[in-house]
């Protein structure tokens, strides 16, 4: 069928800056490249620069300046430091109704992503739900998070300005929302991976209190991302050592300001390295000898670690969504590793999946196959190889953490739908079916009628949770996690809610692990 798109002057809102017109396609108005803030390299936002007349937003704003793999699906690479940008898409405007807000916060770490991406388009979303989906650009990488604070007042809070800059955007949210139709005071943040971790770090920074309601985490709750973060220390020896490697004075601190972005990061990740090896730290990925860049405990912005044994109190009061994917990291292997296209479980005979899972397992292979087998029925016994632990233990762990504290409740989910037998349910997966986006991200399958009503279905969960903070929908009732009943929401052909399903499974693979049950 065929859609039309065009600016129209009912779409006229009067917001921080001037007068913004959008784009109405399929009864759903988008808002594309809308600036939020503004900021000098290294400082805290302000106010966007004001226009004079009506501003059409119909073209996405700049992204961060970053180096390397940007994220699957962006649409450009218009990049640069002057990338505070929002996307809106909305039912309607200036109608004085107050719809949940749903904002979405990308992955790629803290150091890379976008929201230019086709399938974080929010119309499908927006028009679903009748709700108003934003999704966020900002700073990343050494641009979002070199702690210069020890060289003038003006980057105090150079070492956490990637995510204020996010806390600005939810200001001018709260500001200007009513006038696209939305709520100010039911703001939903979902983020994948990285996005997610930032979720984790608003919840915990006093500078965030009160600029949303509730979260949604996916794929994201990962001990050395968002969990714990740099500690001050660090962060100051990193600013110190790059400005040594580029031969700079402290008093010549505001070159940084104007050097090439191509030049200052390849110094800056050269310095992570140092840094890391001499403090024997590691990256988000485990990596030893390396640092990832992201936010800083700096006694003002985080006063301490997001999560240890216990989180921020005033994360308590947020209702949370924390879940995976089946398969995550393994299920990326198909796209990077030639010889996993011709040497897979799909080519391997019964005796070779055999020699694979004892390979791995020894003589526990068989144990293991049994709790496999009671987690996930449905499953052939070599997937076993595929299944994620990592991002699933470290979920259950932030998810018993919270359950244990009381306060707000946390809901779990698996998202456990298959449509590639090589690929499994690998990491950002679900993010096409949050959105209802299938087809526009290929690598996650064609939008056949069992994977539309899947994801009719999970983004209905994510449109209830944001809308009054239970994902509960008829037919699919979702208890929450909590220590005495750990119950997670497993999507797929047929979802549903499972106890405490693979707390066996998890303590085989991952005997190591301080499971909080």
């Amino acid at each position: 069928m065929m859609t039309t798109a065009c600016a129209q002057s009912g779409t006229q809102v009067s917001i921080t800056g001037g007068i913004a017109e959008g784009v109405v396609n399929n009864g759903i108005i988008s808002y594309k490249g809308i600036p939020y803030a503004h900021a000098e390299r290294f400082q805290r936002p302000m106010d966007p620069e004001p226009w004079e007349g009506v501003r059409l937003f119909d073209t996405y704003g700049q992204m961060s300046s970053q180096g390397g793999m940007m994220g699957f699906g962006n649409q450009d690479r218009n990049m640069g430091d002057d990338c505070q940008n929002l996307n809106i898409w909305t039912p309607g405007v200036n109608d004085g109704k107050k719809r949940p807000v749903m904002v979405w916060l990308h992955g790629g770490g803290f150091e890379s992503g976008s929201s230019n991406d086709a399938t974080t388009d929010g119309e499908a979303l927006s028009k679903q739900g009748d709700v108003v989906v934003v999704t966020v650009n900002h700073r990343l990488n050494i641009i979002g998070f070199l702690d210069l604070s020890a060289y003038g007042d003006k980057f105090r809070h150079s070492g956490n300005s990637g995510v204020i800059d996010i806390i600005a955007a939810l200001h001018w949210i709260q500001k200007n929302i009513e006038a696209f139709g939305g709520d100010p005071n039911n703001i939903t943040l979902f983020g994948e991976s990285g996005g997610g971790a930032k979720i984790i770090v608003l919840a915990a920074s006093p500078f965030a209190k009160g600029t949303f309601q509730r979260g949604i985490i996916e794929s994201g709750a990962v001990e050395s991302l968002g969990m714990r973060v740099t500690e001050g220390s660090a962060a100051k020896l990193v600013a110190e050592t790059l400005l040594k490697k580029l031969n700079l004075t402290p008093d010549q601190v505001d070159e940084l300001i104007t050097m090439p972005y191509d030049k200052l990061n390849a110094a800056g990740n050269e310095v992570l390295r140092e840094v890391a090896t001499k403090l024997g730290l590691k990256d988000g990925f485990l990596n030893p000898g390396n640092m990832s860049w992201g936010p800083t405990v700096d006694g003002e912005f985080l006063l301490e670690q997001p999560v240890t044994d216990h989180t921020a109190t005033q994360s308590h009061e947020i209702p949370l969504m924390i879940g995976t994917n089946y398969s995550e990291m393994a299920g990326m292997t198909a796209m990077f590793n030639q010889d996993f296209q011709t040497n897979n479980k799909t080519t391997w005979s019964e005796e070779q999946k055999r020699e694979k899972l004892e390979e791995k397992f020894g003589n526990q292979t068989d144990e293991i196959i049994k709790a496999f087998k009671k987690a996930y029925p449905e499953r052939p016994a070599i997937d076993v190889l595929y299944i994620d632990t990592w991002i699933r233990s470290n979920s259950l762990k932030y998810l018993g953490i919270r359950a244990k504290e009381g306060g707000a409740p946390v809901y779990s989910y698996m998202f456990n739908y298959e449509t590639n037998p090589l690929m499994g349910v690998p990491h950002t997966a679900e993010i096409a079916y949050v959105f209802n986006n299938l087809g526009k991200n290929p690598m996650m399958g064609a939008a056949t009628s069992e994977a539309k009503e899947v994801a009719n279905v999970m983004s209905q969960a994510w449109i209830n949770f944001a809308r009054t903070g239970n994902p509960s929908q008829p037919g699919l009732e979702w208890e929450p996690f909590t220590k005495d009943k750990r119950a997670t929401m497993v999507f797929d052909k047929k979802s549903e809610l499972k106890i405490a399903y693979d707390d066996e499974l998890m303590q085989l693979l991952v005997p190591d692990y301080q499971f909080i049950f």
